[in-house]
């Protein structure tokens, strides 16, 4: 007969004969340590950079610049593209080549 795992174990008896491995289980329980985390190496863990690592935001800053006046923002792609790269312009919108290629 299966039974589910959802479903509650019957309670074990305590008269009657015992398991071969009831006193397994007691041995594990008599030699189970309970962990310390120290603290000060988990501070110094996170010190360490790992190749490959993400630079901090701070490290990665990019300067932002504003639109140049030889420039145009594309009304399809919404790329900042360089004007030479215009292709036509209707209704106060730019396009540049590729949208219009």
């Amino acid at each position: 007969m299966t039974t589910g795992y959802q479903q509650p174990r019957p309670a074990q008896r305590s008269s009657g004969p015992a398991r071969k491995d009831s006193g397994r289980a007691d041995s594990v329980r008599s030699r189970r340590v309970d962990a310390v985390v120290d603290l000060a190496e988990t501070e110094l863990a996170e010190l360490y950079e790992l190749p490959g690592g993400e630079l901090p935001p701070d490290e990665s800053a990019v300067e932002i610049l504003a639109e140049q006046a030889d420039e145009f923002t594309c009304g399809s792609c919404f790329l900042v593209r360089h004007r030479s790269q215009l292709a036509r312009e209707k209704n106060g919108m730019k396009y540049c080549r590729d949208c219009e290629g």
